[in-house]
């Protein structure tokens, strides 16, 4: 980290008093600057402040700022065209990344792929596909989990502040059960002399709460980062999956 000046520094103070009263106060802002370029994980502010990024952008740079192989091939396609929306004209690299995700995904079956713009429209669609798949209406979350800020992805969300505290009513036939949080076990058992307690939970779920032939699908994060980077025990995954076919 290289400082030049208090943070935030002058420019980045004049950009603060024009997005306080441009931008909308839900936006929030981790830090009091304004980035000006960034490399690698070095980002320059407006002041000349420079900063090691932790977050790349919240796990999207994860090839760091600017790597020249990714800044060739955006230069190059902005060169060919910036959007035609695949609704009306299709492109080859929308089918392209498609083959390649169903290459690299898990499972020996078809696979295909819909691109989204965003987790949250990724999440409302996966549960409009199941639902209208199965005929079945519900859908089951983890507590603890985060799928977005829109209306269902935040009803499937775990957590009342800050994100859905005064904006309900909430999307309905939406349960939550516990999730596999060993560190801090809603049973007070310890892993793995408990035998996965949580999966047998979810089965007595199905019996008390909800029936599971009315189950279009279960959301699951394979780890829980918004709930604090959670990391089932082993099995727990492969108990869920068996026990909801």
């Amino acid at each position: 980290m290289n400082l030049k000046t208090t943070i935030p520094g002058p420019a980045s103070e004049a950009l603060l008093a024009l997005r306080r009263e441009y931008v909308a106060r839900g936006v929030s802002n981790a830090a009091p600057v304004f980035a000006q370029k960034a490399g690698g994980a070095i980002i320059t502010d407006v002041d000349g402040n420079e900063f090691i990024d932790f977050a790349g952008g919240i796990g999207v740079a994860n090839a760091g700022h600017c790597p020249p192989p990714v800044t060739a091939a955006v230069r190059e396609q902005l060169e060919r065209y910036l959007h035609t929306c695949f609704h009306v004209v299709m492109y080859e690299p929308y089918v392209r990344l498609a083959q390649r995700l169903a290459g690299i995904t898990p499972g020996s079956f078809p696979k295909k792929t819909v691109l989204v713009n965003s987790g949250a429209e990724a999440v409302e669609n996966a549960v409009k596909i199941a639902r209208k798949h199965t005929g079945r209406t519900g859908i089951i979350a983890l507590e603890c989990g985060f799928h977005g800020r829109t209306l269902l992805a935040m009803t499937l969300t775990s957590k009342v502040r800050p994100y859905k505290y005064g904006f309900g009513p909430f999307a309905p036939d939406v349960y939550k059960v516990p999730s596999a949080y060993c560190y801090r076990c809603y049973f007070g058992l310890r892993h793995p002399e408990c035998g996965l307690h949580c999966v047998e939970n979810l089965r007595r779920f199905f019996v008390a709460e909800y029936p599971a032939d009315h189950v279009a699908a279960m959301i699951v994060e394979p780890v829980q980062g918004e709930g604090g980077f959670i990391v089932p025990p082993p099995g727990w995954l492969s108990a869920v999956s068996q026990l909801l076919r």
